[in-house]
């Protein structure tokens, strides 16, 4: 996409996202060379099976694919890891085998491939039940050469946030709750949300929400968290992991009725290349562990902390005791 980082996480969690126009931005490796050259990052191991692994140019996927990268590299793999703008560029590729693996949405990805097979006005296949939202998935990504590996508890998707003097003003603890409320807000948002079916719809109709107006500020940007925060707005569209909501006084309503898409993290990998047991068994390793919170305690490491994407995931391993050596 032809947007910053930061944009780019969070329009990956818009369930619409594969409607976006077609992009220009070239696929590009840490270091900056293309897709087709031999890739720098987590790498290496001579002799032994090599993997490529995908990252999109966002804080959470770059951490993620480290991760990956460190446990197939327990396994005794070679790996390196290539940095994609945009999903748009970095599916085909993995179709391709240009990149074996590649962390993933489960909501999103059956989404983006449901619009590429069956056109932009198709039916949706996602849902708020992430084991229905998988088997769709896979359905999917199977005839694309794709396998879906298991997806775990950790989730990234949209949600709502308020001030926490709104919400303890309010006793706000669920969307329901704001909607019982009967308070009309302002939604800082991207300026699709009138039409978006998870954003200003869909709060109208699932929770009865009054929303006034929406303030196009971009999704979760720090524009539109500063106007929560000092009550130009009183409602903020972000996701399940931004780090960075306890700086501006933020806290996040529960989508208690299910809005939202399981966009749950799963590995997602080229079926003839990375489709093998001993593949699965070591990514599936983090299933065990990641969860929703650990997810935003490693965005927030690298976004408000500074430290290195490497660097995070490399202690999240060893702290989780989920490598061999």
């Amino acid at each position: 996409m032809t947007r910053t980082p930061r944009r780019a996480r969070l329009a990956r969690a818009l369930p619409a996202v594969a409607g976006v126009a077609a992009l220009t931005v070239g696929l590009t490796a840490c270091g900056g060379d293309s897709l087709e050259k031999s890739g720098s990052g987590s790498s290496t191991g001579s002799g032994r099976e090599s993997l490529v692994i995908g990252s999109a140019s966002f804080t959470e996927s770059k951490v993620l694919a480290e991760i990956y990268a460190g446990l197939l590299r327990d396994a005794g793999y070679s790996t390196s890891i290539k940095t994609v703008d945009a999903r748009e560029l970095y599916e085909p590729a993995l179709e391709k085998g240009e990149i074996d693996v590649v962390p993933e949405y489960a909501a999103t990805l059956a989404e983006f491939l449901n619009k590429k097979q069956n056109g932009k006005d198709a039916p949706q296949v996602a849902s708020a039940d992430a084991a229905a939202t998988v088997k769709a998935l896979r359905n999917l990504a199977g005839p694309r050469g794709l396998t879906v590996l298991d997806a775990g508890p950790a989730v990234d998707q949209n949600a709502f946030a308020v001030t926490a003097d709104f919400a303890g003003k309010h006793q706000l603890k669920t969307l329901s709750d704001l909607g019982r409320s009967k308070e009309r807000v302002r939604l800082a948002a991207g300026d699709e949300c009138s039409q978006r079916p998870f954003c200003q719809p869909g709060l109208e109709k699932a929770y009865g929400i009054e929303v006034a107006g929406i303030d196009p500020l971009e999704v979760g940007s720090t524009q539109a968290k500063q106007a929560v925060k000092e009550g130009k707005d009183q409602l903020l569209l972000t996701t399940t992991t931004d780090a960075t909501l306890e700086q501006f006084g933020l806290v996040l309503l529960e989508d208690d009725k299910k809005l939202q898409n399981s966009d749950n993290v799963l590995p997602v990998v080229n079926a003839k290349k990375a489709g093998s047991q001993k593949i699965a068994e070591a990514l599936g390793k983090l299933n065990r562990v990641l969860t929703t919170a650990d997810l935003t305690e490693l965005n927030k490491k690298v976004d408000a902390q500074r430290l290195k994407p490497a660097d995070v995931a490399a202690r999240y391993l060893k702290d989780k005791k989920l490598l061999s050596k």
